[in-house]
C-alpha cells in the first residue's frame, strides 16, 4: 500500500469540527457510570434520613382508621395517591439528580455537542458487514479489555469484602431493629464506597484513554489532508474562473473610469494606462485603468471620444501597467516621469484654450530600466 495512505497525521481542526457536527466526541462510559453511581450514593445519603422519617409519619397517618374513614371508601383511594406523589417526587428527583450528573460528566469528557445527526435514520448501520468490522475495531477491543479487567477487581474487592462482613451481618439478627438497621446501612455505605473508588480510578484512566482513541479514529492520510486542503482552498478550475469573472468586472470599471483621466499613456500597440491627478485629494496620480492588447485599444478608443490626451510613451506604459495597482498611488521611482508627461499635458491643454503655444512632441520618458519589464527580460536572458 502506499504510504500516502497510512493515516498517520493528526486529524485537522476543519475534520474536527465536521465531526463535532456529526455528533461525535471523546466520551468515557466510565466517568459517567461514576457520575450516576456518585450523585445516586450523595442523593441517598442526603435524603433518604428525610425520606425515611417523612414515609414513617405518612404510613402512621395511613394505618389510622376510625369510623369515619370505614364508612367511606373513597378515603383509600385519596390516600393511596398521597402516598403514590410521595414516591413519584422521590423518583423523579433522584432521576434529574442522576441526569444531570451524566451531562455534566459527559460535557467535562468531551465538550458540549448539540446535535441530531446520530439520532437520524442511517440506513449503512443495519449493514452487518460494517458491524462485524466495528466487532473486532482498535476503540472494541480496547472496552473488551478494560470491561474484562474491571469485572476482575471489582469481584475480588467484593468477595474480600463480604467475606470480611460475614460476622458482622451475621450478629445483625440478634441487634435490636435501630441497631440493626444502622449497621445495615454503614455496611451499604461501605461497600458503596469501595465501588466508587475502583469506578473513580478507573474513569482517571478511561477519560484520556478514550481521548486519545477518538484522535486516533480520525487520523488522515497524506491524501486526505491534500484533498480537504483543495476542498477548503477551492478547486483550481473554479478560482480560475472566478479571477476571470473578477478581471471582467475590473475591466468594465476600468472602460468606465476612462472619462475622468487626466491623460492615457501607451505603447503603439499592446500597452495602455490612464491617469489621473487631483491636487486637492491625491498625494500622487493614480492609475484607474489599465489595459493590455484589446482592452488597451478600448481605452484609446474611450479616450479620444472624450478629448483624454493619448500620448505615446512605450517604456512607462509597460512600467506603469506591471507596478500600478488601480486606484492606487504610482510607485515612488516613476513620479518624475509621470511629472513629467503630467506637464507636457498641461501646457497642451493650455494651448488649446489658446493660453499658449503648442507644446513639441512628447519624447520618451526615462524610466528606472528594473522596473520595464522588457529590459528586466533582456537583461536575464543576456546574463544566462
Amino acid at each position: 500500500m502506499d504510504s500516502s495512505q497510512d493515516k498517520n497525521l493528526p486529524a485537522t481542526e476543519r475534520k474536527l469540527q465536521k465531526t463535532r457536527k456529526d455528533g461525535q466526541g471523546a466520551r468515557s462510559r466510565d466517568l459517567s457510570h461514576l457520575a450516576i453511581l456518585g450523585m445516586g450514593a450523595v442523593a441517598m445519603l442526603i435524603g433518604a434520613q428525610p425520606l425515611i422519617n417523612h414515609l414513617k409519619l405518612a404510613f402512621i397517618h395511613q394505618f389510622s382508621f376510625n369510623a369515619q374513614t370505614v364508612q367511606t371508601p373513597a378515603l383509600m383511594l385519596e390516600r393511596l395517591l398521597q402516598m403514590g406523589s410521595v414516591g413519584l417526587v422521590a423518583c423523579v428527583v433522584f432521576a434529574l439528580a442522576t441526569i444531570a450528573a451524566a451531562l455534566v460528566s459527559g460535557i467535562l469528557a468531551g465538550g458540549w455537542i448539540f446535535s441530531f445527526t446520530p439520532v437520524m435514520p442511517k440506513f449503512s448501520r443495519l449493514n452487518p458487514l460494517s458491524g462485524v468490522a466495528n466487532l473486532f475495531s482498535k476503540q472494541q477491543m480496547v472496552t473488551v479489555v478494560k470491561m474484562v479487567l474491571m469485572t476482575i477487581v471489582l469481584s475480588f474487592i467484593g468477595w474480600k469484602y463480604l467475606s470480611s462482613g460475614l460476622e458482622d451481618m451475621a450478629r445483625v439478627g440478634s441487634q435490636p431493629s435501630p441497631m440493626a438497621l444502622a449497621m445495615v446501612g454503614e455496611w451499604l455505605a461501605g461497600g458503596v464506597a469501595l465501588l466508587l473508588l475502583v469506578v473513580f480510578l478507573v474513569a482517571l484512566v478511561d477519560v484520556p484513554l478514550q481521548a486519545f482513541l477518538f484522535k486516533s479514529r480520525l487520523k488522515m492520510s497524506h491524501q486526505e489532508v491534500k484533498q480537504e486542503h483543495k476542498e477548503s482552498e477551492g478547486n483550481p478550475e473554479i478560482k480560475g474562473k472566478l479571477r476571470q469573472k473578477q478581471r471582467e468586472i475590473a475591466n468594465r470599471a476600468s472602460i468606465q473610469a476612462v472619462p475622468k483621466a487626466d491623460f492615457v499613456v501607451m505603447n503603439p500597440t499592446h500597452y495602455a494606462v490612464a491617469l489621473r491627478y487631483d491636487e486637492a485629494s491625491m498625494d500622487a496620480p493614480q492609475v484607474i485603468a489599465k489595459g493590455t492588447d484589446l482592452l488597451a485599444q478600448k481605452i484609446r478608443e474611450v479616450a479620444t471620444a472624450h478629448d483624454v490626451p493619448v500620448l505615446q510613451s512605450p517604456m512607462l506604459a509597460r512600467a506603469l501597467y506591471a507596478h500600478a495597482e488601480l486606484d492606487q498611488s504610482i510607485p515612488a521611482p516613476l513620479f518624475t516621469a509621470v511629472a513629467q508627461v503630467l506637464a507636457y499635458v498641461y501646457r497642451l491643454k493650455a494651448a488649446l484654450r489658446g493660453e499658449g503655444q503648442m507644446p513639441q512632441a512628447l519624447d520618451e520618458v526615462p524610466v528606472p530600466p528594473e522596473l520595464d519589464p522588457h529590459q528586466r527580460t533582456a537583461r536575464q536572458g543576456s546574463a544566462t
